[in-house]
């Protein structure tokens, strides 16, 4: 079931993404173009300039992200001991890495920093990476490339278990999971993009397993949030595409019961 639930995710991005959107509009315009049909073009393409217009002029994008990255608090203050630290895996391209053979990390690489950091302050506390990869067929794994970073960068990776499994943020929590003996009582520090995090802290909560919501990698900042660029920008149209990817995450995920809530906060 839950390989059948990745499939369909996957596929079902693929037409829903406001980026691929754009782009299936464009060839639907070509194929207009050919078959010369003049009215239909007219009304496709004035609706399809308007888009574009709407997506690239607006920063609805980071207005969505926003809501997502503060509903936990910023640099939470930390207990002197916890159950563990978990880190989300998602900041490092295994492909790329296998292709150049070196440790290739990409804009989330806040999550590798705060690990590491956290793993030196709490030198007895346990520690989980958890990633295999998100690609319908791959053959390198998110975590094969942790580990050498964190060996690269003087840690003892002897202290942390890596997951290499999973494929989402569900399989993520249920495969660490399985590699615990027992469920955990003591709360464990969970790292993870602060816009990623709702969706995170509600499955671990589901799944029983109590976590202080450690929010890095932030995308946007209030203070200039609408500020209109009046000039196209593709930066709002990857915001927006981010944002709606993680919406309409949390609310398959609350259909499918992943989640404790659409909107998850911190566990009760």
């Amino acid at each position: 079931m839950d390989t059948l639930f990745f499939w369909i995710s996957k596929i079902a991005w693929m037409f829903i993404s406001p980026v691929n959107l754009l782009i299936i509009c464009l060839f639907l315009l070509w194929i207009l173009i050919l078959l010369k049909r003049t009215t239909h073009l007219r009304i496709l393409f004035s609706a399809f300039m308007l888009a574009v217009i709407f997506m690239t002029v607006v920063p609805l994008g980071s207005g969505l992200l926003l809501i997502l990255e503060k509903r936990f608090p910023h640099n939470p203050l930390l207990p002197e001991t916890v159950g563990g630290i978990i880190v989300l895996g998602g900041a490092i391209n295994p492909e790329r890495s296998k292709y150049w053979q070196q440790v290739e990390v990409n804009a989330s690489a806040e999550r590798l920093l705060t690990f590491m950091r956290l793993a030196r302050r709490y030198e007895h506390t346990r520690l989980i990476y958890t990633g295999g990869s998100g690609r319908l067929h791959a053959d390198t794994k998110d975590a094969d490339v942790a580990k050498i970073l964190f060996f690269e960068q003087g840690l003892d990776v002897s202290r942390i278990v890596f997951e290499r499994e999973s494929r989402n943020t569900y399989e993520n929590v249920i495969n660490s999971l399985a590699l615990l003996e027992a469920k955990p009582t003591k709360p464990w520090i969970l790292i993870t993009s602060a816009f990623h995090m709702p969706r995170s802290v509600g499955i671990f909560c589901k799944q029983g397993w109590p976590v202080i919501p450690l929010a890095v990698d932030h995308t946007t900042q209030s203070d200039n949030l609408w500020q209109l660029n009046f000039y196209p920008s593709l930066g709002n149209l990857y915001s927006l595409n981010s944002a709606i990817h993680e919406w309409l995450g949390l609310l398959v995920y609350r259909l499918t019961g992943k989640t404790t809530a659409f909107f998850p906060n911190v566990c009760t």
